[in-house]
Formats: structure tokens, sequence, C-alpha cells
């Protein structure tokens, strides 16, 4: 697996790349610290299967390179990884085509589960953002301890095969559980209910 890192800063491509190593057993990594170093990049590797964009550059901000990469690598998912926790940063990330939006001070075990996420063709939002507000419907009381104990894997990024391996059953039972969560709860996709969740006692 090939993946491309846009950062200005060294230091944190540096321990980006050691967060990546733990992704998977055989993981290769290009890094670039602008926009012009990234369009060569992803034009010298046709093999790249992932890139992970910052959005505050020196020439040309990651918002101009993920309209790139959206026109000439559709098919390579691109994710915005910013130090912005602005809603608007958000909403523009991913009407540009962005995968995921993964704030910098996401811990590590968040940040893996979330690109896994990503490989396997879901989009990542963490909790804490969100693209429209929500009205909450559920309580406290209103999900059963299988059901929060499944949510609270939703809050760490976990897919629906994780969640199910973890907990010991299959995973067509998880979806019947996170289709009762988001009835529950008055939701629609797994970023709402994380971001419910986070707002009942229960998970506080």
């Amino acid at each position: 697996m090939k993946i491309l890192v846009v950062d200005d800063h060294a230091l944190f491509r540096e321990g980006l790349v050691y967060v990546l190593d733990k992704l998977e057993s055989d993981i290769s990594i290009v890094e670039a610290s602008n926009y012009e170093e990234a369009v060569v990049l992803l034009n010298s590797y046709p093999d790249i299967d992932l890139a992970l964009l910052d959005l505050s550059m020196p020439d040309k901000d990651g918002f101009t390179l993920l309209s790139y990469c959206r026109k000439n690598f559709p098919l390579v998912p691109s994710v915005v990884l910013s130090a912005s926790k602005e809603q608007s940063d958000l909403n523009r990330a991913l009407d540009g085509g962005a995968l995921g939006f993964i704030p910098k001070d996401t811990t590590s075990e968040v940040m893996l589960n979330a690109l896994r996420l990503i490989m396997s063709g879901e989009i990542y939002i963490p909790a804490s953002m969100n693209r429209r507000s929500n009205n909450i419907q559920g309580s406290p009381e209103s999900l059963t301890p299988r059901q929060q104990e499944v949510v609270e894997m939703m809050m760490k990024g976990l897919s629906n095969k994780k969640i199910a391996s973890k907990m010991g059953i299959v995973e067509a039972t998880i979806k019947m559980h996170i289709t009762a969560i988001f009835k529950r709860l008055g939701v629609s996709n797994r970023t709402e209910a994380a971001l419910a969740a986070q707002k009942l006692e229960s998970f506080k």
C-alpha cells in the first residue's frame, strides 16, 4: 500500500509516517511539503492508494490540491488531515471530494481506524464535527447496553467488520444494531449517531 503525505511541517510528517506504519504490514510512504511536490509525486507514482492532505501550505492550499486530485486522480481516496476545526473547512473539504476529515489532534488509534474505514469505502467525519445540526431524540436509557457498546466503538472510527470481530458476532447483527441506534437517536448516519451519543449523559 502506497500513501502520499502532503504537509509542510517535516516533524509532523515524520510522526505521521511512524503512525502509518501500523496501518498495514507493507506500507510505502511518499512525502511532499507543498502543492508542486505533491503534483510531481502523484504523476510519478500511479500506484498511490491514498492521499493525506494538509489544508495550510506555503504555496497553494490543500483545497487546491484536493481539486487537482479529484480532477486528475479520481480513484485515489483523498483525506484532509488538518489542524482546522472550522465547520466551513469540513464542508468545503467534503464538497471538494475528500472522503474524510481528520483533525491533527486525533489519537493515533482513531486516525488508523478512520483510515481503515475510508479504505473500506466509507466516509469519515469526526464525531465532534458535523455537516448539520442534530435534533437528538434519544436519551441515555433509549440505548441498550449492547447498542451503547456498538456506539462507543463507532465513536472510535471502527468499521462494522471490526466491531463485529471485537464483539464476537456476525457483521449482519452489527448492521441491525446500527439501524436500531439510528432510529432511537433520530439520526441518519454513523457520524450523527456518534455526535448524538456524545451528548447523552451515558457517554459523558
